[in-house]
């Protein structure tokens, strides 16, 4: 059985090689984390490695019908011979060789004291009730034999606990989609769940085991973005179309991004409505390449002007787009003022329904939901390109009309 799950393991499923100590594994539905762990602690057992471990789910139920009796089982992937029996009554696996796991349940984190371990697996860690307190208890546990190791599997969310986890340095993260587990998963499954969750973070976060947060103090949320989605009319129905830049200063794989975002103006009736079109940053280019990346942007969307900062390069960075779009109309803008300050009052047009995109943008959408945060990222160099462009659009005094040739 083990050599027969070595050949057929997608390479997330593998255990990280030595030394660890805990293994986190997200993964999306269906991504193969339940038999991975299990098959885990079969080998451990199996091979005398270990012989008592913490068994831990969101619920006792979980645990049972889950970790040890469903189709991934540790009943059901048990070599011939070697299948544990579960005792119910006693909340007892044991394997033939004398080796037993615990069974305890994430909402009672002071049934873990007392007992000690020399292995542990923890499903679905994030919707575990109590998953702080469950880890404070059970991190004492781990005290038995040379090497205590603990697995804890899960489809992420953004709590505590599991932020935690990944800022520690002592954890090994293995990460799986649920696309990677496609083989061994029913036919239309796939298809399914994408019609169910489409094109949104969550998607992401239930198919890509992607762990999507919202930090504290950020200017935009996820939800609110998931619901500005939209389909865009025809470039024609556009009065003013618009790229904003925010030019690196830098070369290289680890330089700033160039900041390319596409936004076209619709005058309504009621409110003037712009809209996202396109996010076309480009990474690590050098100036002439980045500079026709933007032409390029205003040739593929026929747009009316550029306008770029001019903070970091001046004159040098209009020189470099006239060099690139020699016809198109460049405008050379100064920050004065911090940048949250220049993009909240572009997050009030987002919360008023007066932005919305063209369709779902995550690099982005990833920026702008981390923007504001106490927590210090990367430059946000796709929001700065997106707020100068709407400040040129919605924000700006007296915007010209669009002139189309005849």
């Amino acid at each position: 059985m083990l050599k027969a799950w070595g050949l057929w393991a997608h390479e997330a499923q593998r255990p990280p090689p030595d030394p660890w100590r805990t293994w986190l594994f997200l993964g999306g539905r269906g991504a193969g984390k339940t038999r991975a762990a299990a098959e885990w602690v079969r080998d451990q057992v199996e091979r005398g490695l270990r012989a008592r471990f913490a068994l831990i789910g969101p619920t006792l139920s979980d645990v049972r019908e889950v970790m040890i009796e469903g189709p991934s089982g540790l009943r059901a992937i048990a070599t011939r011979g070697e299948r544990p029996a579960y005792f119910s009554s006693r909340r007892r696996l044991e394997w033939p060789n004398g080796a037993v796991g615990f069974v305890f349940s994430a909402e009672d984190p002071d049934s873990l004291r007392g007992p000690q371990f020399d292995g542990a697996w923890g499903d679905e860690i994030a919707a575990w009730p109590l998953a702080e307190a469950v880890l404070a208890t059970l991190e004492p546990a781990m005290r038995l034999g040379e090497d205590p190791r603990m697995v804890f599997t899960t489809t992420p969310r953004p709590i505590p606990v599991l932020r935690r986890l990944l800022n520690d340095p002592s954890v090994v993260v293995t990460r799986a989609s649920s696309s990677t587990n496609a083989a061994n998963l029913a036919p239309g499954f796939l298809d399914a769940m994408q019609a169910r969750f489409g094109a949104t973070a969550l998607a992401r976060q239930e198919l890509g085991g992607e762990l999507i947060d919202d930090p504290e103090g950020a200017l935009w949320n996820r939800a609110a973005l998931d619901a500005a989605h939209t389909k865009a009319p025809p470039l024609e129905a556009f009065e003013r179309i618009v790229i904003g830049v925010d030019p690196p200063v830098s070369v290289g794989p680890e330089a700033d991004a160039c900041g390319i975002v596409v936004v076209g103006l619709l005058v309504e009736d009621t409110a003037n409505r712009a809209i996202v079109l396109a996010d076309c940053t480009v990474q690590g280019l050098a100036p002439m390449d980045w500079a026709n990346a933007v032409a390029a942007a205003f040739q593929r969307f026929q747009a009316d002007k550029i306008v770029v900062e001019g903070n970091q390069g001046g004159e040098l960075v209009r020189t470099m787009l006239v060099m690139a779009a020699p016809h198109a109309a460049i405008k050379l803008v100064h920050a004065s003022r911090a940048k949250r300050a220049r993009a909240e009052p572009v997050a009030a047009l987002y919360a008023r329904g007066l932005v919305t995109h063209a369709q779902p943008m995550p690099a982005l959408e990833d920026e702008m939901c981390a923007f504001g945060a106490t927590t210090k990222g990367k430059s946000p160099d796709r929001v700065d390109a997106l707020v100068w462009a709407l400040w040129e659009l919605m924000l700006a005094q007296s915007p010209a009309p669009r002139l189309r040739p005849l």
